[in-house]
């Protein structure tokens, strides 16, 4: 399998340049999405590792790190535990990717990302309330139950509350509407930290969820936008005022998300 040689000085090829001082893990992505994209690499190569990449870039190992984990949830490559990280796919394959990554690797696009998410996710809903079937509706309420059981445990709800809102665009019946939210759920997460950490909070997203369910479950369309509506506004304010996500290495220095 093709793969870089960390001995051989001319291994990466990267022709990258050092990143600032302080610049966020996205800086490093980016040049890594060029690198990737230049066609030299075959499918299923390997890449130079962590500590070769960060000295290349003149940057810490975690945010490199931070970097290679987003472009594994966006599919661009492969991070094998005691292997390496393997590209994906050629570069005819990320092209469709890397238009994506343009969207989110700009430092001023989180607001964008999260008009556009409002707006699918209140389409789903609408959708939802139209097409739901029983079966949708009961696995709803199972995590919208999950979500109640864990109040006291963020990490938890969070996975509730994630689950929950892609159960609800499937149940829209619109398979592209459903992947589109899931890509920009997966591009905010990666980069910003959530802010669901508090009882207060996760009581909050509950009802505003609860509210929601109970309006798809009776079909009113224009209850369903409202409830909807009123969620991605507190939810999206909870995005735009959290940090950016950190590292363990780093949380000493930036403190809690």
């Amino acid at each position: 399998m093709p793969a870089f040689s960390e001995n051989d000085p001319l291994n990466i090829r990267l022709e990258l340049e050092s990143v600032p001082a302080g610049s966020p893990a996205s800086a490093v992505a980016r040049q890594l999405v060029t690198l990737l994209t230049t066609g030299e690499l075959a499918p299923g190569s390997r890449l130079p590792s962590e500590r070769v990449i960060a000295e290349q870039l003149g940057v810490g190992r975690s945010a490199v790190r931070e970097a290679l984990a987003a472009l594994e949830i966006l599919g661009i490559v492969q991070i094998r535990p005691g292997s390496g990280t393997y590209l994906q796919g050629g570069t005819s394959d990320l092209l469709p990717t890397t238009l994506s990554w343009g969207l989110m690797l700009a430092s001023n696009r989180t607001r964008e990302l999260l008009e556009v998410r409002s707006s699918l996710e209140r389409t789903a809903a609408i959708l939802a309330a139209q097409r739901a079937d029983a079966a949708q509706l009961d696995e709803l309420q199972e995590y919208l139950e999950r979500q109640r059981i864990t109040l006291d445990d963020p990490q938890a709800f969070i996975e509730a509350d994630v689950r929950f809102h892609v159960l609800l665009a499937r149940a829209a019946g619109n398979e592209v509407l459903a992947d589109l939210l899931q890509s920009l759920r997966s591009m905010l997460s990666v980069w910003v930290g959530r802010r669901v950490r508090t009882r207060q909070a996760t009581e909050a997203a509950y009802e505003e969820h609860r509210a929601i369910l109970d309006a798809v479950r009776l079909g009113d369309v224009a209850a369903t936008q409202r409830a909807m509506d009123d969620h991605m506004a507190t939810a999206s304010a909870r995005i735009e005022n959290a940090d950016p996500i950190v590292s363990a290495e780093d949380s000493a220095t930036t403190g809690p998300a």
